[in-house]
């Protein structure tokens, strides 16, 4: 049986990832487990207890990465009127996080991080999530019918893209896809 993480464990696991998260989208993988260390208030060990290689630190940041934008993107579902949640989910994914989520997908590649090879669980995850978010869409009568949730996510990785190209075109080029995405 596993044990849960005494409080202060779970604070200093979370706050490592954080750290980590931020150092390798600003400044690639490359950056010693120590410094992450130094930068979060935590001894080397303590990160090495919890991620025992430097991989294994590159795979709970993605995932946990991803499993917040999973949850955020269901919570979207309660939150948002349920026609609304697929464009904002979108929108805010590109807009708001692409930059720095860019930052992070160009030091993964960079390094040969596959996260379908490393995570493949959590790609299932994210597409059964943009799932809901599209038939909830469709649904309500505001997401087009006909598109399919690979769609969807060839749609999102193209706006990634362009932000990553040309940022200060990227909200129009948005506004374009998700007209294009309504209903008539």
């Amino acid at each position: 049986m596993v044990r849960p993480l005494r409080a202060d464990a779970a604070r200093n696991r979370e706050r490592v990832l954080q750290v980590a998260y931020e150092t390798f989208a600003a400044e690639g993988l490359s950056v010693p487990i120590d410094e992450i260390a130094r930068r979060a208030g935590v001894g080397a060990g303590t990160v090495y207890r919890h991620f025992p290689t430097k991989e294994d630190l590159f795979r709970a940041v993605v995932d946990d990465r991803i499993r917040g934008i999973i949850a955020w993107g269901r919570a979207l579902l309660h939150d948002v009127a349920p026609g609304e949640a697929l464009f904002t989910f979108l929108r805010t994914l590109v807009l708001k996080w692409g930059a720095t989520d860019r930052g992070m997908s160009e030091a993964l590649a960079g390094a040969g991080v596959s996260v379908e090879a490393e995570i493949p669980e959590i790609e299932d995850e994210f597409l059964a999530m943009l799932g809901e978010l599209l038939r909830a869409g469709q649904d309500a009568g505001t997401v087009r019918g006909g598109i399919s949730v690979a769609e969807v996510k060839a749609l999102l990785v193209g706006l990634q893209a362009v932000q990553g190209y040309n940022s200060d075109a990227a909200t129009t080029v948005i506004d374009v896809v998700l007209d294009g995405l309504r209903s008539t």
